[in-house]
């Protein structure tokens, strides 16, 4: 579904569980979620067309 890079085990890739699509103070939009592994919130930056596509796939819409 949603994947993102891990800055804590430094891991590429890594699929979020239970993604949030989250729009920014400045109009782009970014998916929050967590590492399976290490717990730690992961956070992908991406395009509207991507978010919107990603809600279509079952990621929750937080905007």
């Amino acid at each position: 579904m949603v994947t993102g890079y891990c800055v804590k085990c430094k891991e590429k890739g890594v699929e979020l569980s239970a993604p949030e699509i989250v729009q920014t103070k400045t109009g782009g939009f970014m998916a929050k979620g967590k590492h399976e592994k290490c717990g730690t919130t992961v956070c992908a930056m991406m395009s509207k067309d991507t978010a919107e596509k990603a809600v279509a796939a079952g990621a929750t819409k937080a905007y």
